[in-house]
């Protein structure tokens, strides 16, 4: 077990990401967390909802123990003032120094996990910062090879083998070497932090009925097929390819985790059966990540109606994440 805080990145201060933050430390959900953000726009934000909390900046390498009603951030500020739901581009260098100044402390062991609520890729790349999400942000300063996407929702896990691109591009993207490295990083994660022994990974075809004998596309039969018969022969548990509308049907019997082979094949699935509980796990990097399984909110920042289910979420399978590292 791991007796160090986990570290939260409180997002686009715009979004509704700032609200989680603060309805968490006024509630009893009991986290051990601290924030990586501005410690007036959290107070600030704080007062708007009428949380009844006391912010307290602290040192990464000293953050205590949080006293009920408190929440400790590691004050990072931001240079632009905050509007709710009026995302500022002027903010998101700030925003992704923050960030990495929390990579550096899960690294460096000063926290045991990392928490992100959500932000804007649009905002950042209106900044003028090439950005195509956490997770590739993510790798990059881990000096992670590749990272894999894992959203969990109870015991349903969907993994993706190819992350943000646009689908015309995803097949090219699909090789057998991407392909081998997610499944290899797919189970080697889901034994070593998941604590599953011998899990069973359930694998979809790229194209509608796997590619019906290769007449609806040949990328199951060159691609996806040569890479699962290798991997069981050395020994994994592995299942497909099988079409998606399949795969996620109760028919197909006991999975540890689904791989889609690309974005919207395997999210809207997973986001059906858990929205509001779901959690993002970045498998892959030195660190433990998980996130929420929503967007900024911007039309709910400051309002109070923020769920923060997903947050709680996040954070719960943090803990149990850390425990094992």
């Amino acid at each position: 077990m791991t007796n160090r805080p986990l570290v939260v990145t409180a997002g686009d201060p715009a979004g509704i990401g700032p609200d989680l933050c603060v309805a968490v430390a006024a509630g009893s959900q009991g986290a051990d967390f601290v924030v990586v953000s501005d410690v007036d726009m959290l107070t600030a934000r704080a007062d708007r909802l009428g949380a009844g909390i006391t912010v307290t900046p602290v040192d990464a390498d000293k953050p205590g123990r949080a006293s009920p009603g408190e929440l400790r951030v590691v004050h990072r500020p931001f240079p632009a003032p905050v509007d709710c739901g009026k995302p500022n581009p002027a903010n998101a260098r700030a925003l992704l120094d923050g960030l990495r100044a929390a990579v550096d402390g899960c690294r460096g062991g000063l926290f045991g996990a990392l928490v992100t609520a959500p932000l804007s890729k649009q905002t950042v790349i209106e900044a003028g910062i090439p950005f195509t999400g956490h997770t590739e942000f993510l790798a990059a300063a881990t000096g992670a090879a590749l990272p894999v996407m894992m959203l969990v929702a109870g015991e349903m896990r969907v993994a993706l083998a190819t992350t943000h691109l646009p689908l015309r591009h995803v097949p090219d993207a699909l090789t057998i070497d991407r392909l081998r490295r997610v499944i290899a990083i797919l189970h080697s994660d889901l034994r070593t932090r998941f604590a599953i022994e011998d899990p069973c990974i359930l694998v979809c075809g790229l194209n509608p009925h796997a590619g019906e004998g290769g007449h609806l596309g040949r990328e199951d039969i060159d691609t996806i097929v040569p890479v699962i018969e290798e991997m069981r022969a050395a020994g994994m548990n592995l299942r497909g390819p099988l079409p998606a509308d399949t795969a996620f049907t109760p028919g197909t019997g006991h999975r540890d985790a689904v791989l889609a082979m690309y974005h919207d094949q395997g999210l809207p699935v997973l986001k059906y059966a858990g929205f509001g509980h779901a959690v993002n796990v970045t498998l892959g990097l030195p660190i433990i990540r998980t996130s929420v399984d929503h967007g900024t909110a911007f039309d709910l920042a400051g309002t109070g109606k923020a769920d923060v289910g997903s947050f709680v979420a996040a954070l719960e399978l943090a803990s149990t994440l850390a425990t094992r590292s």
